[in-house]
């Protein structure tokens, strides 16, 4: 997934702070589980009167390697690392030119009601092989183009 780091998401010296990485990474996570056919909004939907299924961050390791800058586009790179029945553990990389700027493990567990549950099999199943649902509207591969001073434009 493809990012653009705007003003709003630098320091005072036009670096990106770092807790603005978390939410990078969140968006990649949020699009990986969409393209793989888990309807996040449906999920928590479907809660029967109680609150519904969700996906929540239980641990979190980071290391940030490089500085993004304003105007970069990063490339958040998610890939399924280890795929038990209530949690996932994911490895998460942003990247700029093929540079990796920001390293990170991030395991997600499935809950509802503050308890871990088993994620659907359907889900699970994907998540095990890494493959997309092919009928998902955003399965599609974005190619950054370049503006008239040569910087990637999205």
């Amino acid at each position: 997934m493809l990012v653009r780091v705007y003003y709003e998401d630098t320091d005072f010296s036009g670096i990106v702070y770092h807790a603005n990485y978390l939410r990078f990474l969140e968006r990649g996570r949020s699009n990986y589980l969409r393209l793989l056919g888990a309807d996040q909004r449906a999920l928590f939907a479907d809660g029967s009167g109680a609150p519904g299924y969700a996906f929540v961050v239980r641990a979190m390791q980071l290391e940030f390697l490089k500085s993004a800058r304003m105007d970069d586009v990063l490339e958040v790179v998610t890939t399924p690392l280890e795929v038990k029945g209530a949690s996932i553990t994911m490895g998460q990389q942003i990247l700029r030119g093929g540079i990796v700027l920001c390293d990170a493990k991030v395991k997600i567990a499935f809950v509802t009601g503050g308890r871990a549950r088993p994620i659907p099999r359907r889900i699970r199943a994907a998540m095990a092989t890494g493959r997309v649902v092919p009928s998902s509207p955003f399965s599609i591969a974005i190619v950054p183009t370049s503006d008239s001073d040569g910087k990637p434009s999205c």
